[in-house]
């Protein structure tokens, strides 16, 4: 009886510890699966107990001989979870984080009991689409810092999750969670933390988050970067912190974002936001406030929070509480109204608009706005009553735009308004009565009554002959789009004061080619006469002279004298001299060689001003580059001394020749070589409009090459290390052989050594500036790597860097292009249709594309240098090579090849000592001038 009592009470013990067969056949193989499953301490093979115990297995909970917990948080367990892991069908609560579990996800299909799931930090790799069906009771999910779907694309939140009523804790942060954000997350009621952040979600926030009662949102650092406006925001009054930062967001921070009571923790760092800060969010408790990096305009609130910033935002002055002044704050409402356009958002910076040239804004010279130029600006919204505020304006340019409702009555205040152009916009009746004085140009909006109200032709018209610093036909920086019916590509220009290093260089090659020439030449034509320095002149002089009327008895028999017909001497009463530093030249002498700046000789019109055609007696062309006096401003004289600053200590084949100015009373004009296919914009965007033949695959990639040269100049080879700024396909200028130079110097900046960056003003063009300029405002010869990535796509594609008429995804060149690089498919169906795809362009397309991503690398340090580009490019382009007669008139010399081995053929060709100078140095390039010839080079605006 003993015997078998002790028997029975042996057989209940046994069968009460037993863990279901179907739950320890999951840990088992949850635990052969592992690399290190000694760190468990599990039984092997379940010898000694079972896993529900007693004694029961450490980290496994049981709810009677089911698994109801699994707790290895922090464990370093690494190795995949068995497929069948959904069969622990009673699981409640699972910690995996902090491991290194790797492989895929098995579905959690089937876990309906699961409340709890923490599988953050581990290196799970793919996600099955079922994973969240049926996990009806879950209530805290957490995948965060898993690489799920990395190397495809990505992965979409599926909709099954909508059926987990009871989920408030959802965290997805940095597992390449991609799409738009799901709007079924906005209806889930018991949503308490969300948290997407760093991810690639994109798109809006959905319409369904109105009123959601979400506590914590984090939805910030996406790299395809969230967009639109976040007024919704506002409606989510639980809200206590909310993560934005890192996205695309613009628009106005919502004025009603103060009546979020609850919120603590605000960070809208490094997104688009424009306009004024609302006065409910300076007055807000905030334990933080991030208002960085964004576009805010205005006067610096006085935050109520202690901990908030605002840097690189372009308020109007720096201290808290100081009022802008009443012309910025009339033109900011004026912004206000026509929706904040991005390019005078960029421009209109400071507390005063004269001072620093705000875009399309005209002063006189007492610092008096009289004119507003914003036509074909894509302006959109209502004229503001403001303008009326501008008491001095005098002409109104806003044709060609977007604009709608009525046109304000108060306008007709302005006592010295002489002309309005509101033609070809969306306006609506009634027209206020303005005085007969104003010639009012209404043509073009559909709803005025023709009949009733046509433009009124006054007599009076506003200046053309720059009186009262005024031209009308001042325009607008509208990069790429050359929407004027006149050519548009501007010429512009390169060169320089002929350092002692650059003339023994460019001498003897010069002479070489002169001898060469010397008998087919026309001695009855004017020549360019170049005089080296001597010991009582410290510049080298450029005399345009006339040979028929030559004097050489009154030649200085000191001065030796290069010309390009080889002649020895050059004097004449007809000649004009260019002195280097000052590089001056007459006024009068450019009224000639344009016919007085013609209308018939006009090339084009930017910023700075319209650039004309010259023409010498001799019928060499050159492009003269007039500022108008309507743009004369503290800024533009600090750009058009930086390009004589900079242009008279450089000098390379690939970059466009300076070869003089002019200052005289308001004049400001830049002479410079002519490039006769003018800007490569117009090869890329417009060849069909202008009627010109598509660039070639081959002629593209010789571009390249020539701009990656010309930029491997400035940063590495000239004398001093300079980073441009402003590269872009309408900066890139086409000669007769489609050889291309970069041009447009205004914007250069001295680099400064090494790695280090520096900070300045944002200043280029939107669509090529590197992330840290135009987040940080820091840069260094890597932002022109960018900028030189951005073109390279624009050759692959025949698609502008910003191009606001395309879809919104592909809007800006540079997200979609890493979109679409590493798939061949979309490549190839990115390319430029006016390209023959042959197999030999489709392997060099696939380098191109894999530079440029090289070179618009989100971080500095992870792009090449041009020497990298240069070294790609060349081996994809046959070198170009003079043809034989051509080689003989060039002594021999390769002009394909980089400079300092194009002065060592010379050498050796000519027998000279080489030792002047160190062709070999650590970089393999040309050192520095010898101390004491020319000035150093100082930014002249002090950046």
């Amino acid at each position: 009886m003993k015997i078998a009592a002790a028997l029975f009470l042996l057989t209940i013990s046994v069968v009460q510890s037993v863990t279901d067969p179907n739950d320890l056949a999951v840990l088992n193989q949850f635990k052969k699966n592992l690399e290190n499953a000694e760190l468990l301490k599990w039984p092997d093979n379940g010898g000694a107990g079972d896993p529900c115990g007693p004694p029961s297995w450490p980290h496994v909970y049981c709810s009677g001989d089911r698994v109801t917990q699994i707790q290895v948080r922090g464990l370093g367990l690494k190795g995949p979870l068995p497929h069948n892991f959904n069969q622990l069908s009673m699981l409640q609560n699972l910690g995996l984080q902090r491991n290194q579990f790797n492989g895929e996800l098995p579905s959690f299909n089937g876990l309906s009991k699961l409340r709890y799931a923490y599988l953050d930090y581990n290196n799970f790799d793919t996600i099955p689409s079922d994973f969240f069906r049926g996990l009806v009771n879950l209530e805290v999910l957490a995948l965060d810092n898993n690489p799920l779907n990395a190397t495809n694309g990505g992965w979409v939140l599926p909709s099954d999750l909508q059926d987990s009523a009871q989920l408030k804790n959802l965290t997805l942060m940095n597992c390449n969670l991609a799409g738009a954000l799901p709007p079924f997350l906005g209806t889930m009621s018991s949503l308490e933390v969300l948290k997407l952040s760093l991810n690639r979600l994109s798109g809006i926030i959905p319409n369904t988050f109105s009123g959601s009662l979400l506590v914590v949102l984090w939805l910030n650092e996406q790299s395809e970067g969230l967009t639109g406006q976040i007024d919704i925001v506002t409606t989510m009054k639980s809200l206590v912190s909310l993560w934005l930062h890192g996205n695309r967001f613009s628009g106005k921070i919502p004025f009603s974002i103060g009546d979020l009571i609850s919120l603590r923790d605000l960070n809208l760092n490094g997104n688009g936001f424009v306009g004024l800060v609302p006065a409910g969010l300076a007055d807000m408790p905030l334990d933080r406030l991030d208002l960085n990096n964004n576009h805010l305009m205005g006067p610096v609130p006085k935050f109520r929070t202690v901990n908030a910033t605002y840097g690189s935002n372009p308020f109007c002055l720096p201290d808290p509480g100081a009022p802008c002044s009443p012309d910025v704050m009339s033109l900011l409402e004026f912004l206000d109204g026509v929706s904040y356009p991005d390019k005078l958002v960029r421009s209109w910076v400071g507390n005063n608009p004269c001072r620093v040239s705000w875009l399309g804004v005209g002063c006189d010279s007492n610092g008096k706005i009289i004119t507003l130029n914003l036509p074909n600006s894509n302006l959109s919204g209502n004229l503001s009553p403001s303008i009326s505020d501008l008491d001095s304006l005098t002409y109104i340019y806003l044709q060609s735009n977007n604009l709608s409702g009525e046109i304000p009555t108060n306008w007709t205040s302005l006592k010295f308004l002489a002309l309005l152009n509101l033609s070809k916009n969306n306006l609506s009746p009634p027209i206020p009565r303005f005085s007969s004085n104003v010639k009012l140009i209404l043509d073009g909006n559909s709803l005025f009554n023709p009949d009733k109200s046509p433009s009124r032709e006054n007599n009076t018209s506003p200046p053309t002959d720059g009186s009262n610093n005024y031209n009308p036909a001042t325009l607008t920086h509208e990069p790429f789009k050359e929407k004027r019916s006149s050519k548009l590509f501007v010429i512009v220009a390169f060169a320089g004061s002929f350092a002692v290093l650059v003339f023994l260089i460019i001498a003897p090659i010069s002479i070489c080619f002169c001898k060469k020439r010397k008998n087919n030449r026309n001695p009855s034509q004017s020549s360019l006469v170049v005089h080296p320095r001597d010991s009582s002149d410290n510049s080298i002089k450029i005399v345009i002279a006339d040979n028929n009327n030559r004097n050489n008895n009154n030649n200085n028999a000191s001065t030796t004298s290069l010309t390009n017909s080889c002649s020895t001497s050059a004097n004449s009463t007809e000649s004009h001299v260019i002195e280097s530093g000052n590089l001056v030249i007459s006024v009068q002498v450019l009224r000639n060689v344009t016919k007085n700046f013609a209308p018939e000789n006009e090339l084009g019109r930017g910023g700075f001003g319209v650039v004309y055609k010259g023409e010498l007696e001799d019928g060499t062309k050159i492009a003269v580059k007039r500022m108008e006096n309507g743009v004369i401003t503290n800024k533009a004289i600090d750009e058009f001394q930086s390009e004589i600053a900079v242009l008279s200590k450089v000098r390379h084949r690939h970059l466009v020749s300076l070869l003089g100015y002019s200052v005289g009373g308001n004049e400001r004009i830049l002479v410079y070589e002519y490039m006769s296919q003018g800007a490569l914009s117009r090869h890329l965007f417009n060849w069909e409009k202008l009627k010109l033949e598509p660039l070639s695959w081959k002629r593209r990639l010789n571009i390249a090459l020539d701009v990656a040269r010309g930029l491997e100049y400035l940063h590495n080879l000239a004398h001093q290390s300079f980073i441009h700024r402003d590269l872009k396909s309408s900066n890139i200028l086409l000669g007769d052989d489609f050889r291309a130079k970069v041009s447009d110097f205004g914007l250069v900046k001295l680099a400064p050594d090494g790695e280090k960056s520096v900070v300045t003003r944002l200043a280029g063009t939107f669509g090529y500036l590197a992330p840290e300029y135009a987040v940080m405002g820091k840069i260094t010869t890597k932002a022109d790597v960018f900028s030189f990535g951005v073109v390279l796509m624009e050759l692959l594609t025949g698609m502008m860097a910003l191009d606001e008429d395309r879809p919104e995804e592909s809007q800006y060149l540079v997200a979609w292009f890493w979109r679409i690089k590493s798939n061949k498919e979309k490549l190839m169906a990115a390319i430029d249709p006016s390209l023959d795809t042959e197999d030999e362009t489709l392997e060099s397309v696939s380098i191109i594309s894999e530079l440029a991503g090289h070179c618009t690398a989100r971080e500095p340090g992870q792009r090449p240098d041009m020497g990298h580009a240069v070294n790609v490019l060349a081996s994809l382009v046959e070198k170009w090579k003079p043809l034989k007669h051509e080689a003989e008139e060039y002594c021999g010399i390769d002009y394909s090849l980089p400079l300092n081995q194009m002065v060592k053929d010379w050498q050796e060709s000519e027998g000279k000592d080489a030792s002047f100078m160190d062709l070999e140095d650590s970089k393999g390039s040309i050192p520095a001038r010898p101390a004491g010839f020319g000035e150093s080079f100082t930014s002249v605006d002090g950046r």
